[in-house]
Parts: structure tokens; C-alpha cells; sequence
């Protein structure tokens, strides 16, 4: 058996039990601050995999590219579902265990057995006319998102032409809401609050727990409205695909795509823009961007800020080498997405400079279990960025790239805020007075940015009800 030597030391570790090895907790001040550097830390002590701790939960922490496609790409040795984990089997995760909240909604992401592979070909068939750009479906999804990002602009240049602003509050994080909004199906709206407690889910925080039974509480209330009266989105088609879902299964499933179309295009989002602006993507991005290339510059973006950093865990169906430990069945085991990118026998690959990146990254995973909303998220961050960059003829980072603060979840990794100093490039009008004319998208396999439905026209009584847009509306800075 390999041996692994820590600091200096001769005890062999290999087979040691992940239990008697004193993880030490990843989840630190450094790592919010400097994560890359506690990935460094792990990987010269412990190779590829590391022992860590969770707020108080042992697990394996797969550091390397190797290893990390070794994990997600093989569904039979390393299965998702809690029901794998042999410490939750024994009683030894606490019940109050803050991650708890996110694992235990069991829906397509989280969920192993037998039941998987029906759930996930109707999740690829209810995506499907979302994610193929010749539907009418995926045309109004672009063209309602266009429409939405022009909202948020134009009431933030309420400030003024030129001014100062949070894209992040302001852009990042509202957009994709109204997009989620508008593939769930809400009335009016009524989304605002769930995607709020989405947020506190995945932030893991203290008052995670009310905000899970807050949020599930609304999704199951439209779950049952979907059944009873299904239309043309995600949930309906999901149904269509899955008859047997009961309300409280369609609610967890609407719960995985709320959060995949909230916080992960948000800080997708924010990321790419801070990148570009700053100028730490080589090769001259602006220009690429104005020439219609915003994907391949974000599939560069998250080879560098992945904005999901680590993903859900799965489980050794038996002992199993991986790195220099060997894993015992039972034993959970996160695969780090933004470590792996890191690994210098991947990253050492890449070609510094080139305007065309590797799509070799692992944001949206690997293997089997790929994440199957990834095109339909990657949609609407090209969306909301194309349009940033169509609207704004100046951007530029209010505060140097180093002091932005960042926000690290066990899972995402994303900015509290995004300070910039702006121009527009054109006058603004109030979103009260905004009324343009409905044009029919066209039956084309482009859809035309300018152009925008009727149904896309704001619901100005209910935007002044809406919680986000009042706040939103709070957060409007006059004066330059």
C-alpha cells in the first residue's frame, strides 16, 4: 500500500480512517478570503484528496483534476444520495448540522437509487424546448431575459447617466429571479421572497433551516397550482414528462432549479463582468465580446472563479483508492471544481494568452450526473451580459480588483457586492413610462435582442408591490 509522509513525519496514513486522521476545518476565514491558498495548503500536505472538516462533519476533499473525474464520471462507485452515508446511517452527523438544510431536499441533484434515471430524463425533456435555441420557448426565455436586463439598467440609471453602482444587488442577482420567474411559472411578483430564501439556503447560515421550510412551503404551493392548471413552463412540462410526481416531489425539483437559476448565473455573472473589466482575462475580452463571443469568454471565466466551487457529495460504494488515502465505502467525498482547475497537472496545460479557452472545465460537472440545466443557465448569464456590455459605453471596478469582498458558501463562492463607476450610452427613461411596442419574436434560429413580446411588457402595479423592486429601487444613487 502507498504510504503518504505529513509534515516530515514517518506515520503511514494510506489506510488510515478518515475519522482517526484530525481533519481540520476547511471552511476559515482563509478560506473566504484566499481559498486558492488553502487549496495549496491541502495539496502539499495531503496530495490530490485531503481529509477536511465541515462545521463538524469529517469528509474527503478531492483536490485533484485526475480524481475528480474519476469521482463524477463513475455514478456506480461513487453514488450520490444521503442514504449512502455511513456516519448519517450511525447517528454521528449532528441534527443540527447547518449543511443539512441543502442535502436533504431530495430532488435531482442530490437524489440516488433506483428512481434517478426516471427523474432525470424528464428533467432533459422539460429543459429541452428551454435549452434548444430553434424553440419558441428558448426564444421568448431570451427575449423575456433581454427584457429584464433592460429593466434593471434603466431604473439603475435613475441615478443618472453616469453614476455609481452595485451591479451585483442592482443586476447580478435580480436578473436571473425574473428569470427564474419567468420558467416557473409565478404570478406576478411572488417569486421575489423565494429566491431571497434560496439565498439563505445556500449561504448556509443560521436562519437557513426557516428559510428551507419557508421556501418549500411556496414551491409546493405552485406545484399544486401547476397541477391543477398546467401551462407552457418548466413545471407543467416537467409534469408532462413525470405524471407521477406528487406536489411535495415537484416542489423539491423546482427547488433544485430555483437555486441553479438564482445564485449560480448570478455570480456567473458578476464574475465574467469583473474579469473583463479589469482586464484579468488575457487577450483582449471587450473586443471579443462586442464580437458576439460572451460564452467562450465565460467558459474562461470559470476555468479561474468557478462559481460553484464544490459540489454536493457523493459516496464510496466501496473502499476505494483515491489520491494517497483510501476512501472507505460510506465515506462522503466533495469534489472541489475550483481546486481541481487549480491542480498544476491540468492547469500547467493550459495555453496562457489564447482568445479560445479549454471547455475542459468542471463547473457544471462531469460525467453521468452533468448538471442538466447547464445550458439553460449558461443562456441566460450570456444574455444578461451581452446586454450589460450593449447598454454600458464605460465600466470600470469602483475599488481595486484585491479589495472586493467576497461571499463563501460550501458550495458557491461569489462577491458581496460589485462597486462600479458606469456611462450609459443613452439617455434612460423611467421603467414606469417604458412601454414598448410588442413585436412577435421571430420563427428564426436567432432570436433579435431589441425585439420583445407582449407578455414581456413590466407589470408596473405589481413591480411596485414587489419587495425586490422597492429595494432595488432603495438602492438608486443620484449624482455622479
Amino acid at each position: 500500500m502507498e504510504s503518504h509522509l505529513v509534515d516530515g513525519g514517518s506515520t503511514e496514513l494510506g489506510g488510515a480512517r478518515l475519522e482517526d486522521l484530525d481533519p481540520q476545518p476547511l471552511l476559515t476565514r482563509d478560506y473566504e478570503t484566499r481559498p486558492a491558498l488553502v487549496y495549496e495548503r491541502l495539496r502539499e500536505r495531503h496530495g490530490p484528496v485531503a481529509p477536511v472538516d465541515l462545521l463538524g462533519v469529517p469528509a474527503w476533499l478531492v483536490l485533484g483534476y485526475r480524481e475528480a473525474l474519476q469521482v463524477l464520471q463513475d455514478d456506480e462507485g461513487w453514488p450520490k444520495g444521503l442514504e449512502n452515508w455511513r456516519a448519517r446511517t450511525e447517528g454521528r452527523v449532528p441534527a443540527d448540522w447547518p449543511l443539512a438544510p441543502s442535502l436533504e431536499v431530495n430532488h435531482v441533484l442530490i437524489q440516488g437509487g433506483s428512481g434517478y434515471r426516471t427523474l432525470r430524463t424528464a428533467w432533459d425533456a422539460a429543459l429541452r424546448p428551454f435549452q434548444d435555441p430553434r424553440q419558441a420557448q428558448a426564444k421568448r426565455l431570451r427575449a423575456a431575459v433581454t427584457s429584464y436586463a433592460d429593466e434593471l439598467i434603466t431604473l439603475l440609471g435613475q441615478g443618472g447617466g453616469t453614476g455609481h453602482a452595485d451591479l451585483s444587488a442592482q443586476f447580478s442577482r435580480p436578473l436571473p429571479l425574473m428569470a427564474a420567474s419567468h420558467l416557473l411559472g409565478f404570478p406576478a411578483a411572488q417569486g421575489d421572497d423565494a429566491l431571497m430564501d434560496m439565498w439563505r439556503v445556500l449561504d448556509a447560515g443560521p436562519d437557513a433551516e426557516p428559510a428551507l421550510g419557508r421556501l418549500l412551503e411556496t414551491l409546493a404551493e405552485l406545484a399544486a397550482t401547476k397541477i391543477r392548471e398546467p401551462g407552457d413552463d418548466f413545471p407543467s412540462l416537467l409534469l408532462a414528462a413525470h405524471p407521477d410526481l406528487s406536489v411535495d416531489e415537484l416542489a423539491r425539483e423546482l427547488f433544485m432549479l430555483l437555486g441553479m437559476t438564482s445564485d449560480h448565473v448570478g455570480i456567473l455573472i458578476s464574475n465574467t463582468v469583473v474579469e473583463v473589466i479589469s482586464g484579468e482575462v488575457d487577450g483582449g475580452v471587450r473586443t471579443v465580446l462586442s464580437a458576439g463571443m460572451v460564452r467562450e469568454t465565460m467558459n474562461r471565466v470559470v476555468m479561474r472563479k468557478p462559481p460553484l466551487v464544490n459540489f454536493v457529495p457523493r459516496f464510496a460504494a466501496r473502499d476505494t483508492r483515491l489520491g494517497q488515502y483510501t476512501v472507505r465505502a460510506g465515506d462522503p467525498v466533495w469534489v472541489s471544481s475550483s481546486a481541481a482547475h487549480a491542480d498544476p497537472l491540468f492547469a500547467g496545460r493550459m495555453t496562457s494568452g489564447s482568445t479560445i479557452s479549454s471547455r475542459a472545465h468542471l463547473s457544471w460537472g462531469a460525467g453521468p450526473r452533468q448538471c442538466p440545466a447547464r445550458e439553460l443557465a449558461s443562456t441566460i448569464a450570456a444574455a444578461g451580459v451581452s446586454r450589460l456590455f450593449e447598454r454600458f459605453a464605460h465600466l470600470e471596478l469602483a475599488l481595486p480588483v484585491d479589495q472586493l469582498l467576497w461571499r463563501s458558501s460550501p458550495f458557491m463562492r461569489g462577491l458581496r457586492s460589485l462597486p462600479v463607476r458606469y456611462e450609459l450610452t443613452a439617455p434612460t427613461v423611467s421603467p414606469a413610462s417604458r412601454t414598448p411596442a410588442p413585436e412577435a419574436v421571430e420563427d428564426t434560429g436567432v432570436t433579435d435582442d431589441t425585439k420583445v413580446t407582449e407578455e414581456f411588457v413590466p407589470d408596473q402595479a405589481a413591480k411596485r408591490r414587489s419587495s425586490l423592486w422597492r429595494y432595488l429601487t432603495g438602492l438608486i444613487r443620484t449624482g455622479g
